[in-house]
């Protein structure tokens, strides 16, 4: 089989957690990367292996070379990286939250579907095999109809004005950092809310450093989801039906292990574990979407992914809280 070629644009820690990820898939090659500064290039360069090394985002996005680009720069940056990438000709898998508000996200889904470029949000938790899993065991009914979900996402983390997790002019805040993780199962499950209550501390630089959200659905189904920059909270997420329950274990948005509870039933734990990092699934997925001649994926498709920040602005709206760069 042809591999497909990777470019990574940008060289931050998540950025090296994708490039680890590809190792783990025979048909993929990493031929290029792509950084504001040369020095960054070349020591990730060195680092994976990587043969094309580019000083510049447009130098990537215009690699020959490159059949599909990711994108792991924080979400400010999503909007302008994508539309580079995707004016370039390239195929994107962009990094979560996909972008800083919906209104970014349908201005970069519009260029894609026009130009029939094949474009996804990295929402890898979704492709683990553990989901997987959890999605047929829905399918199936075996806890009757889901009524109730309730997932966090939190750590404490040290107070850096200037770190990406507290800086406005870098999207910090609990919600578009971890928050994104319970929301995005809550629509895997559920689809869009209906209704959506939410509340929040703002810390000091005006970003939230721990929230949550109530989203209501028709027949009265919910979602209670938490995310937190400055508390621990425990990292399991449960979801509740007519007929039992499953606990999704920790750290639930890399799962690897689930424990159904059927009403009259013993309960089964299921332990499914990962190959690689994790993150090789959503990029296996991308790869047989291009050979297919798909431009999305069905597992995660982009009016999912609008829906997703919609629901994200909604959330943060009674707070007041608006990035910089949204004016």
């Amino acid at each position: 089989m042809t591999p497909i070629r990777w470019g990574i644009l940008s060289t931050g820690n998540i950025a090296r957690q994708f490039a680890r990820g590809l190792q783990a898939l025979p048909d993929a090659r990493l031929t290029a990367v792509g950084s504001r500064t040369t020095e960054a290039a070349q020591a990730f360069a060195r680092e994976f292996g990587v043969a094309n090394i580019h000083s510049s985002y447009e130098a990537l996005a215009h690699d020959p070379e490159v059949d599909v680009i990711y994108i792991g720069t924080p979400h400010p940056m999503h909007h302008a990286n994508c539309m580079l990438c995707l004016g370039a000709g390239k195929a994107v898998l962009c990094e979560k939250p996909f972008t800083i508000n919906a209104s970014e996200a349908a201005a970069v889904i519009g260029v894609a579907r026009q130009r029939n470029l094949f474009l996804m949000e990295a929402m890898w938790t979704r492709f683990l095999p553990l989901y997987v899993r959890l999605r047929e065991l829905l399918a199936e009914g075996v806890i009757g109809e889901v009524q109730m979900l309730e997932a966090d996402f939190g750590f404490a983390a040290p107070f850096n004005p200037s770190s990406r997790l507290f800086d406005p002019a870098l999207g910090g805040g609990a919600l578009l950092d971890v928050g994104i993780y319970p929301v995005a199962l809550a629509s895997m499950i559920f689809g869009p809310p209906e209704r959506i209550t939410s509340a929040a501390q703002l810390g000091s630089t005006g970003v939230d450093e721990y929230c949550t959200a109530l989203l209501g659905y028709s027949g009265g189904r919910t979602a209670f989801v938490s995310a937190a920059t400055r508390t621990q909270t425990p990292h399991v997420a449960t979801i509740n039906g007519t007929r039992g329950r499953i606990t999704l274990h920790a750290p639930w948005w890399r799962g690897t292990r689930m424990t159904v509870a059927a009403a009259g039933k013993t309960e089964v734990t299921y332990d499914v574990p990962l190959t690689g990092n994790g993150y090789n699934y959503e990029a296996a997925e991308v790869m047989r979407c291009l050979r297919e001649g798909r431009t999305e994926s069905a597992t995660m498709p982009l009016d999912e992914t609008l829906a997703i920040m919609r629901t994200l602005d909604t959330i943060r709206e009674p707070w007041g809280l608006r990035y910089p760069m949204e004016g």
